[in-house]
């Protein structure tokens, strides 16, 4: 299974993805990344941060926009070759997060697509813009 090629993608073309960021996601990405920053972590440091309480990775949220990109628009066989990120707000653990991604420019001769990215909460808090740029899956040949 591939994802759309260059070919069937459009300006405007859009997939999402929605999570709830549990205790465990913030744990488990913790041990995976190294990142143990108690801010993340330590629930009685958090308390004295400007936050009043532990958030999730700002990296976590991104993550899903790599979802998106990877499994849903353009799909299986996606590279992704670049993202800009801004974290707009922080992510508590309980919070839904909506990651979207919107084709903005489509370079056929590069196979290159240009995505608006985002990341809302359950609120409709934009936590996260920016821009990623992916290598699309080629279209299958005869005989592949």
């Amino acid at each position: 299974m591939i994802g759309k090629t260059i070919d069937q993608i459009m300006p405007g073309d859009a997939a999402q993805f929605t999570k709830t960021v549990s205790e465990a996601d913030v744990y488990l990405y913790a041990g995976i990344t190294g990142d143990h920053n108690p801010a993340h972590v330590n629930e009685e440091y958090a308390k004295k941060t400007f936050f009043k309480t532990r958030i999730a990775h700002g990296m976590l949220s991104a993550g899903f926009v790599s979802t998106v990109l990877g499994t849903l628009l353009p799909g299986p066989g996606t590279i992704y070759l670049r993202q800009e990120l801004n974290f707009r707000a922080p992510v508590r653990l309980g919070d839904t997060i909506t990651a979207r991604v919107e084709a903005e420019e489509v370079d056929r001769d590069k196979n290159r697509v240009r995505f608006k990215t985002t990341c809302t909460n359950q609120e409709g808090t934009l936590v996260l813009d920016g821009h990623a740029v992916v290598s699309p899956p080629k279209a299958k040949q005869a005989g592949d």
